[in-house]
């Protein structure tokens, strides 16, 4: 008599895989810290809050090139004040005598007694002693083109939260405060390899059967865009011995193993029983397209403790989508910083997609030249090349249908990847 089959347990959605995974990562934050200069700090994760040493503008500031004068001073246009100093950026000047103004330059500190800035291109110098005079053309305003001291940052002000992920941009602000080192996270260390004897690299001849592992490089590079120290172990044969070897070499100085194929419910592999002999393991599917299949353990250290696990399926868009929506926030976790899933921005859908699937969707697209999104013609979990055409993922709920006009929710690649 045959068996009957197994029941199929049901699909874990996106967020409760992720309530589940993070849960369990923020317990195993990465404790260890280094202070780094600010020159070196890109992407690293604050591991204190930055703050200022000074407020930013330092003093009152000219935001053009032009006169400082008293507003009173000029009641009409065509004014003509004559010119008491020259003020480059750098240079303190003097207080400014009523009744005249000082021929002032972009970011150069406004004298006291100046209490407006006119742009030079209203103004008409007037050759004539010393510095001559000029016409002002135009009736200026108290505070007009001054930047006040503290306008930006005020001394005291916290400017970076710890957990931040440190952006050019930021690496600027924390300059502009004084901050000549960050105290940030250790860089994640991560473990990867690959199984499958049909797995071939780049520049080996390929036999009948055999595939290039692009995987490899997708997640290799995944890792890195994220910050973290990648020990690449390479491709594992498919033995049980080799696998479960793998594994004790990859749990040994990481905080994470990953691996990618061999993680569908219910496949025979030597991945599932080699992990949960060396740890544990849950498989889980979840209900997204691409992706379904995630295994999430952790592999014993020989010194003690856990390395955790993720393994990922092994078509190349799969492998890709589950790594940003699940492997990112986990990395994230690992150094401290806010891990949930960017905001989505609401775009106009410049396409039909009549049959959805079941499973929340994340659909590649991107923006075209009218400010909408057009859809990649081929969705296939196979098809890498969607990836790279991409501006980012159409987070479509379960069961609908999208009609051109239709306002959808996109997370853009560049925030999922380096956020």
């Amino acid at each position: 008599m045959a068996e009957s089959p197994r029941p199929q347990a049901p699909l874990l959605s996106l967020d409760e895989a992720l309530e589940r995974l993070l849960s369990v990562t923020r317990e195993r934050a990465i404790p260890d810290t280094e202070r780094v200069n600010t020159f070196d700090a890109l992407g690293r994760v604050l591991a204190e809050g930055v703050r200022s040493t000074l407020d930013v503008p330092p003093a009152d500031n000219t935001a053009m090139d032009g006169y400082a004068l008293r507003a009173a001073d000029v009641p009409t246009a065509g004014t003509v004040l004559p010119v008491s100093q020259r003020i480059p950026a750098g240079v303190i000047g003097t207080p400014l005598a009523p009744g005249s103004a000082a021929r002032i330059f972009t970011g150069a500190q406004v004298p006291a007694g100046a209490d407006a800035v006119v742009m030079q291109e209203q103004c008409a110098a007037i050759a004539g002693d010393g510095l001559g005079a000029v016409r002002i053309d135009a009736v200026p305003q108290p505070g007009q083109w001054v930047r006040r001291r503290g306008e930006d940052v005020q001394h005291g002000a916290e400017v970076l939260a710890a957990g931040t992920r440190l952006t050019p941009q930021g690496l600027g602000l924390a300059a502009s405060v004084g901050a000549a080192a960050l105290l940030v996270r250790r860089r994640p260390r991560v473990a990867m390899f690959s199984t499958g004897d049909e797995l071939a690299m780049p520049g080996e001849p390929l036999k009948p059967g055999a595939i290039y592992n692009s995987n490899r490089f997708t997640l290799r590079g995944l890792l890195q865009a994220a910050g973290c120290e990648v020990t690449d172990l390479g491709i594992v044969a498919d033995q049980r011995d080799a696998t479960r070897e793998a594994l004790r070499r990859a749990a040994v100085g990481h905080d994470l193993i990953l691996t990618c194929g061999g993680v569908s419910v219910g496949e025979e592999d030597h991945l599932k029983p080699a992990v949960e002999a060396e740890g544990w393991l849950h498989t889980w599917g979840l209900a997204i397209k691409p992706g379904k299949p995630l295994a999430f353990g952790a592999v014993r250290r020989g010194e003690g403790g856990e390395t955790l696990f993720l393994g990922l399926p092994g078509n190349p868009v799969s492998s890709f989508v589950t790594f940003v929506l699940a492997v990112a926030p986990v990395l994230r976790a690992l150094q401290g910083a806010p891990a949930g899933l960017p905001p989505a921005l609401t775009v106009r859908a410049d396409f039909d997609w009549p049959k959805p699937d079941k499973r929340r969707e994340f659909l590649r697209a991107r923006f075209n030249a009218d400010g909408g999104l057009e859809l990649f013609p081929n969705q296939s979990s196979g098809v890498l090349t969607s990836a790279v055409w991409a501006d980012g993922l159409i987070d479509n709920p379960p069961g609908q249908a999208i009609r051109r006009g239709d306002s959808v929710r996109f997370l853009l690649l560049s925030s999922l990847i380096g956020s």
